[in-house]
C-alpha cells in the first residue's frame, strides 16, 4: 500500500488552512460549490509503535469511562492513525482552502480531500453543487 501527502494543515492566528501541493490544482475544479469537505489527515505527532499496539482506551481520556476498543472511539491511538474531520470550506485561492476548525496541528500531512454531501450536516444548512 502506498499513501501519498497531498499537502498539509496551516494554522495562524489569522485562520486555518490547506495547503495543496501545487501538482494537484486540476483536482480542486468544482470544490467551492460545497459548503463543506472532509479531510483525511495523517496524525503525525502521535505515530509511534507503541502507539499503534495501543486498542482500548478510556474514552476522552476519562479513568472513570470503562475501557472501549479504539475501533469503537475516535482516539488518535490507532494502528493507522488517521484523522477525519468535517470542515466548512471559507475559500479556495489557488493551492489554499481556507478551512473552519479542525482538530490538527500546524504542519498536519493531508492524505485526502472528500467532497461533503450531507451525511452529518443538516441539509438546511449544507450547500450542495447543482449535479448532485
Amino acid at each position: 500500500m502506498e499513501l501519498t501527502v497531498i499537502g498539509h494543515i496551516k494554522k495562524t492566528s489569522g485562520g486555518n488552512y490547506i495547503i495543496l501541493d501545487e501538482s494537484l490544482l486540476e483536482g480542486l475544479v468544482g470544490i467551492e460549490g460545497f459548503s463543506h469537505i472532509i479531510v483525511i489527515y495523517w496524525l503525525h505527532q502521535n505515530d509511534t509503535p507503541e502507539k499503534r499496539m495501543t486498542l482500548q482506551v478510556h474514552p476522552r481520556k476519562d479513568a472513570t469511562i470503562p475501557l472501549t476498543g479504539v475501533f469503537a472511539t475516535r482516539s488518535p491511538l490507532r494502528p493507522n492513525p488517521l484523522g477525519v474531520a468535517t470542515c466548512k470550506l471559507l475559500f479556495v485561492e489557488g493551492p489554499r482552502l481556507g478551512i473552519g476548525d479542525i482538530d490538527a496541528f500546524d504542519g498536519t500531512p493531508v492524505i485526502d480531500i472528500k467532497c461533503y454531501t450531507g451525511q452529518d450536516v443538516a441539509k438546511e444548512t449544507a450547500r450542495f453543487p447543482e449535479w448532485l
